[in-house]
């Protein structure tokens, strides 16, 4: 019967030789290799969290970009050279509308927009006219409202009431209405041959314009409201309340009346020239 041996002590080595190391506590590599695998799993997550919220910022592309979507892989975006259009668009719109139609400076190189084409000029003015109107001359003719068909007609150098006659007799009764010589607020009248009607002695006359200042006052009459309706009355300037009145179909200067006659003689229109 064999004889059984007995198992040698923990703190003696074995008969192989080798004997535990006391020194290091059991399990300690693989505890190292499961954190070392715990580190990289947070980290991936880490990452692809990251990863996946920067993609959710971005903004959405542009019109322009999302046409230049590379269609050879999904989700990969080539960013499109910038439109040339869109400048130079915006660029006419701050121009000034001259400006976009008559530049003649040359295309820059590679615009890939063009200005429209420059308004024609204007057709050239043709030789001896203007297109500046011309200042319009008023002529006038006066008539008298208790004879109607009698006018200021200059008869023998003096101012008559005289029914129309020829043409002749129209021209001398017709007179340029211009500012008063006197007072620019006032009238005076002058003829087609450049003389102005005056008052010499308080008879009315056409005479040359001699440039005193008295042949000045005597050329300016103001118009004044007279009692006939539509009717107006002529006062003189350097002989305030003499007014203009026909008296034996001559016109003269003479103080105002209450008459009626008076009224009816000193009323006169204002009427488009017979000439």
């Amino acid at each position: 019967m064999p004889l059984s041996k007995s198992r040698p002590p923990q703190n003696q080595p074995w008969e192989s030789g080798w004997s535990p190391d006391t020194t290091r506590v059991p399990g300690t590599r693989r505890l190292w290799l499961a954190g070392a695998l715990a580190i990289a799993t947070v980290a991936a997550c880490v990452t692809a969290v990251t990863v996946t919220d920067h993609h959710a910022d971005d903004p959405s592309p542009a019109p322009d970009q999302a046409a230049a979507v590379d269609p050879s892989g999904p989700g990969l975006i080539s960013y499109a050279t910038p439109s040339t259009t869109g400048a130079s668009a915006s660029g006419d719109k701050s121009a000034s509308p001259s400006a976009r139609t008559t530049t003649s400076a040359p295309e820059p190189q590679g615009s890939a927009s063009a200005h429209p084409p420059a308004a024609p000029a204007d057709p050239p003015t043709p030789s001896g006219s203007s297109s500046a109107p011309k200042p319009s001359t008023t002529w006038r003719s006066v008539r008298s409202v208790n004879y109607p068909e009698r006018y200021w007609h200059i008869s023998g150098g003096l101012v008559r009431l005289d029914p129309v006659g020829g043409s002749e007799s129209r021209e001398d009764s017709t007179f340029k209405l211009v500012k008063g010589l006197a007072d620019s607020s006032c009238h005076s009248f002058a003829t087609a041959d450049g003389k102005y009607l005056r008052h010499r002695n308080f008879v009315l006359r056409a005479d040359r314009n001699d440039g005193s200042s008295l042949f000045k006052q005597d050329a300016t009459f103001c118009p004044r409201t007279s009692p006939v309706s539509g009717a107006i009355m002529l006062e003189s300037v350097n002989f305030p309340g003499r007014f203009l009145r026909h008296k034996d179909f001559t016109i003269r200067l003479e103080s105002y009346q209450h008459s009626s006659l008076y009224q009816a003689d000193s009323a006169f229109r204002l009427v488009a020239g017979l000439a």
